[in-house]
């Protein structure tokens, strides 16, 4: 059974950087893309940016040039490195594996049916 374990959540002001990684495992890595989501309070779940499984990345529009996702295959991990944080950017942040194959199912959810329990990041002005 695949699972994921995020990590890296914390408080930070305006203007830091954190960067969350997602621990995969019980499957091949590689056959699966990667994505991270992240749901605010009184908010749906929406998707924040996703590698597939060729590589190619995809972002919401509102994290573009702010974040970046990476993975490393051999660690059987995925990264998200977030700069230029704003309040805009709090929620809780969940990594997800799924099959999507396009940038027009990237970063919908309900192409990804496994997830990890999510890390909360707090950005305050």
């Amino acid at each position: 059974q695949v699972q994921l374990v995020e990590t890296g959540g914390s408080s930070v002001q305006t203007g830091g950087s954190l960067r969350l990684s997602c621990a995969f495992s019980g499957g091949p890595y590689i056959r699966y893309s990667i994505g991270w989501f992240r749901q605010a309070p009184g908010k749906g779940r929406e998707g924040v940016a996703t590698i597939l499984q060729s590589g190619t990345t995809y972002y919401a529009d509102s994290v573009k040039g702010r974040f970046t996702i990476s993975r490393d295959i051999a660690k059987a991990t995925l990264y998200l490195q977030m700069n230029s944080l704003k309040p805009e950017d709090t929620a809780m942040y969940y990594c997800a594996a799924g099959t999507p194959k396009s940038m027009s199912q990237a970063l919908l959810e309900s192409y990804f049916p496994f997830w990890g329990q999510g890390t909360q990041v707090t950005v305050s002005s």
